[in-house]
């Protein structure tokens, strides 16, 4: 139990660096940056679409972004970029994409899928912070880590605070297919 619960953890910390402006009224989307192709599915740059994404849950539509990071094993799930190197978003392999190749890391790829929210409760984020705290006082030398994952645990706070919400939600894609732009 409490290794699924330090995976969870662990995740919890990669898709929260990920999704940090999720939320900032800073990113705001201009029409032009959003167009539509065949099929009428919308085209977003990732940091257009993360500005909306709550309103893009289960739907349909293309990102744009450089992959950052591929998983090396398994291949089922990549990291994508966008214009600000703080905006990230998870992909997961899934329809026509058999899993993410190691040579697409600094590829800018247009992956279709469909726009996924987790959403982490405060019950959820009270119980990781305990074990953040936990794990601090083992004083095994992660102190910086801990650090981190507070800082993180308090912007989770601060984000559901400002958007009148009792969850932090992180997006993520089911990608369906994708096309590497430039090629």
């Amino acid at each position: 139990m409490k290794k699924i619960f330090i995976l969870a953890a662990f995740a919890l910390c990669l898709a929260a660096c990920g999704n940090k402006n999720a939320g900032n009224s800073d990113s705001t989307v201009d029409s032009t940056e959003v167009a539509v192709v065949a099929d009428n599915v919308p085209v977003y740059s990732l940091d257009s679409l993360l500005a909306v994404a709550d309103q893009l849950v289960n739907k349909t539509v293309t990102v744009k972004g450089s992959v950052t990071h591929t998983c090396k094993h398994s291949g089922k799930r990549c990291f994508i970029v966008g214009d600000h190197e703080n905006v990230t978003m998870r992909v997961e392999a899934k329809g026509n994409i058999g899993g993410f190749n190691r040579e697409l890391v600094g590829s800018e790829l247009a992956i279709t899928g469909v726009v996924k929210e987790r959403r982490l409760t405060k019950e959820y984020i009270d119980n990781y912070e305990k074990e953040v705290n936990e794990k601090k006082v083992q004083e095994d030398g992660s102190a910086e880590t801990c650090q981190a994952e507070l800082a993180n645990i308090n912007e989770m706070r601060d984000w559901m605070k400002k958007n009148h919400k009792d969850y932090y939600a992180l997006y993520y894609m089911d990608g369906e297919e994708y096309n590497v732009i430039g090629q």
